[in-house]
């Protein structure tokens, strides 16, 4: 499988140049925090380092990721302590 990078959109472009909001359009970023895989080539990762006050390399099993499986809840707390 090639390999890919996963680019997160976290900043926005707005006040930003023109050429700097193609960047994100040609990456396929149109919403806030969205992610998106890209295959991990020169021509990527230049539009990458164009704009890397605006977008974040996401690891593979980061936020969004496909473990999807969260820490077990601690009991106690205000969780769990009945109601009166």
């Amino acid at each position: 499988m090639p390999s890919t990078i996963r680019i997160q959109y976290y900043r926005s472009a707005i006040g930003r140049s023109w050429r700097q909001k193609a960047v994100v359009k040609g990456l396929g970023l149109t919403k806030l925090n969205q992610v998106v895989v890209r295959p991990d080539n020169p021509g990527f990762r230049g539009m990458v380092a164009k704009i890397p006050h605006l977008i974040r390399i996401v690891p593979e099993n980061g936020p969004g990721g496909a473990t999807g499986a969260s820490a077990p809840r601690q009991a106690g707390g205000a969780a769990g302590r009945p109601r009166p």
